[in-house]
């Protein structure tokens, strides 16, 4: 009798649930709980990555609606609590002086011309150097191709005094060549677009020049349509850059129907005081062709960043 209660002990211990593991649903349960822990991680990850996002939202919008507050706040009122994002008594007297104290159509026109003009010569012109150097075989194309990333490590202010001494000479200051001829070209679009070229097959230039395509016809036909997300990334990049490039109009231009707005925005700081409201209301005015220019080009964007690296 006692052997027969040891038995069913015994066989009771085997086939029961064991906590260990080691039983026989132990395999399941482990694979449950393994599951619950990567499905609680999932949720810990997705909630800390938007934290992050929102962390960084903030960081950038609210120095921007800090800025737009600053705009339509008079001095008195920013000097008694600056860290205030929003004005207690709003005032337009920013925004009137901008458009009453400066030529505001004509310094629009004038960054337009000087950016939007010098985006475009720069993109015909890098992407067909990098054409050359990504496509083509010739004799020299590292040693080309390392000279002109060289010049990255040269800052624009070392050739000022250069350039203008030549623009002197030929007549070109005051004037829109002068604004955009020196800078229609970059070394960082250069290399930008070269890695971009060297990723595309060169089938389809095999395939062109079957068909009797030329170079040029290889270049323009079947390169620059697939390099859209890259130069639409070029463009956006040099295009904010040049729209608020303060030093280059300064110097090139005296004249005051000559000037961009960065330039001109710096009359409302002077040894009298700083008018803080017109100054940002500038600021924020002069924003708004970047921020369309980033909405129109977005989808192409993304696209160049997220391809770029890619084989």
């Amino acid at each position: 009798m006692q052997t027969d209660t040891l038995r069913t002990r015994a066989s009771a211990g085997r086939l029961g649930p064991d906590k260990s593991g080691a039983g026989p649903d132990g395999p399941t349960r482990l694979r449950s709980a393994a599951l619950v822990a990567v499905r609680y991680g999932a949720r810990f990850g997705t909630v800390v990555s938007w934290v992050a996002v929102t962390v960084g939202a903030l960081a950038m919008i609210i120095p921007f609606l800090w800025m737009l507050g600053v705009a339509f706040r008079t001095n008195a009122d920013l000097y008694a609590d600056p860290a205030r994002l929003f004005p207690r008594h709003w005032t337009m007297h920013g925004v009137d002086a901008v458009l009453d104290q400066l030529p505001f159509g004509r310094l629009v026109l004038n960054t337009f011309v000087f950016a939007g003009g010098t985006t475009v010569v720069l993109l015909l012109f890098d992407s067909m150097t990098a054409f050359a150097l990504a496509r083509l075989r010739f004799r020299g194309q590292n040693v080309v191709f390392v000279l002109i990333l060289a010049t990255l490590m040269v800052p624009f202010q070392v050739t000022l005094v250069p350039v203008f001494l030549t623009l002197f000479h030929l007549g070109w200051l005051n004037s829109y060549q002068g604004l955009i001829i020196p800078r229609a070209t970059s070394a960082l679009g250069i290399f930008m677009l070269r890695q971009f070229f060297m990723q595309l097959p060169r089938e389809l230039d095999d395939a062109a020049r079957i068909d009797g395509a030329n170079d040029f016809t290889v270049y323009w036909r079947i390169i620059l349509p697939n390099a859209k997300p890259a130069l639409a990334s070029l463009f956006i990049i040099q295009f904010a850059a040049l729209w608020n490039d303060f030093l280059w109009p300064l110097v090139v231009n005296s004249n005051a129907d000559m000037q961009t707005l960065p330039a001109a925005l710096t009359l409302f700081s002077s040894q009298s005081g700083v008018d803080h409201a017109a100054l940002m209301a500038g600021a924020a005015i002069s924003l708004s062709p970047l921020a369309i220019a980033f909405l129109v080009l977005q989808r192409f964007f993304v696209q160049g960043v997220a391809t770029t690296g890619m084989k």
